[in-house]
């Protein structure tokens, strides 16, 4: 076990490229299930959760090559040995399922573990499920495994209660093989959705509506391979440009799609932070004091979930009070605590956490409680008067490729020690 060693940063300056997106690798790689040809993703980033899903794929007998140092993946899954997954990685992460949906419509069964990951509040995978037995699927659950078979699938109209992103991943999965056309209402509409069906249409499938509440896929067709280029990581780049506006910095993000952050761009704009598009990459940089804000997340293309946490940091030391309304999961406020032992003035009221701005944060001795968590930990002690010591960092490397060489390189003070 590792720890972080962080001192106060009077600010970060330079240039830092942002890693490809773990939310959408996740996807794409399951994906390559649905083929016997070969694929190539490029721009994949050794984190730990892209390493348990490389081992779940490997366990079904997946052919593959990695290329650590270019982030280059090749997946071959011609013939499985398997279609059944074990819970030592599927345990570690809730994007271990997302393997159920390519299974189901290339062999028609799988038989996997109940998910794991951070616990940030109840992600049941009962709109998978729904989907899934809409279109023929039976399941069966017992042991802590999911048994999931059907004759062959066949399109469905499916009305999603919530705008999953991972069931709606999921189901467009079963849907390129499937017979005849589907329809997934009140579908996600994140990025990473955008980015999977540009990888099945690579592939051949017949993808349609992603980016609005109405996916079509007509499944069916032959699917070939395909190379691909996941997309920058939306929320590390979010990571950052709060870690410049808390620091009072100056920084270039290189690396990034400016349409994929807009509702981060908009907070911190209201707060007082400079965000400009220049041929370099996106140029953030702090205007005075920083303001409070009013924050409530919601599906994109509102205000991402997974960006809660580090604003909360930065609300700390915002002139005012700021109010954030976690709208996603019920139990996504665990880093408040951590962040009042800093001297953060946090109150939680159900989903509501209102938030005083003091003038200084002091260094402590803290803990990640889940990956977003951690980050907010990292800004804090930036910020923080003094030392911070972080422990528990495994799970901000589920999620944040390098990122104490990242902030070294910006001026930070950050070292990883052993845990003693």
């Amino acid at each position: 076990m590792e720890k972080f060693i962080i001192q106060h940063t009077d600010l970060l300056h330079g240039k830092v490229r942002i890693s490809g997106s773990k939310n959408a690798a996740l996807p794409i790689l399951a994906a390559c299930l649905l083929t016997q040809e070969p694929c190539t993703i490029e721009n994949v980033p050794p984190l730990t959760d892209v390493l348990n899903m490389l081992e779940i794929l490997k366990g079904f007998g997946v052919e593959i090559t990695y290329d650590q140092e270019k982030e280059l993946i090749t997946i071959c899954a011609k013939e499985l040995t398997s279609l059944e997954s074990f819970y030592e990685q599927a345990g570690k992460m809730r994007a271990s399922f997302l393997v159920a949906g390519p299974l189901l419509s290339r062999y028609g069964q799988a038989k996997l573990p109940h998910p794991g990951g951070c616990q940030i509040g109840s992600r049941p995978i009962d709109l998978h499920l729904k989907g899934f037995h809409l279109m023929g699927v039976k399941s069966k659950q017992e042991h802590g495994l999911i048994e999931l078979t059907a004759k062959r699938l066949r399109g469905a109209s499916i009305y999603l209660d919530f705008p999953s992103v991972g069931a709606t991943e999921n189901l467009m999965m079963a849907a390129v093989l499937a017979r005849g056309k589907t329809m997934i209402e009140n579908a996600a509409a994140e990025p990473e959705i955008i980015d999977l069906a540009d990888f099945l249409r690579k592939l051949g499938a017949e993808v349609q509506g992603d980016g609005t509440d109405t996916i079509e896929i007509t499944g069916g067709k032959e699917l070939g391979g395909a190379t691909h280029k996941v997309i920058p990581d939306r929320i590390e780049a979010g990571t950052f440009m709060v870690g410049a506006a808390i620091t009072g910095g100056d920084i270039i993000l290189e690396n990034i799609r400016e349409e994929h952050l807009k509702p981060v761009i908009a907070k911190l704009a209201e707060c007082n932070v400079k965000i400009e598009a220049t041929p370099e990459g996106l140029h953030v940089f702090r205007k005075g004091r920083l303001q409070p804000l009013q924050l409530k997340t919601m599906p994109f293309p509102g205000f991402p979930t997974d960006m809660q946490a580090p604003f909360m940091s930065l609300m700390t030391v915002a002139k005012g009070t700021s109010v954030i309304t976690e709208t996603v999961f019920e139990n996504r406020f665990t880093h408040a605590g951590e962040l009042q032992r800093m001297g953060a003035d946090i109150r939680i009221e159900s989903r509501n956490a209102v938030i005083e701005g003091v003038e200084e944060l002091t260094g402590s001795k803290v803990r990640a409680t889940d990956l977003r968590a951690g980050a907010a930990l990292i800004l804090s002690a930036l910020a923080a008067k003094g030392e911070t010591e972080i422990g528990d960092i495994h799970h901000i490397e589920r999620g944040y490729y390098k990122i104490d060489e990242k902030l070294r390189s910006l001026g930070a003070d950050i070292q990883r020690k052993d845990e003693n």
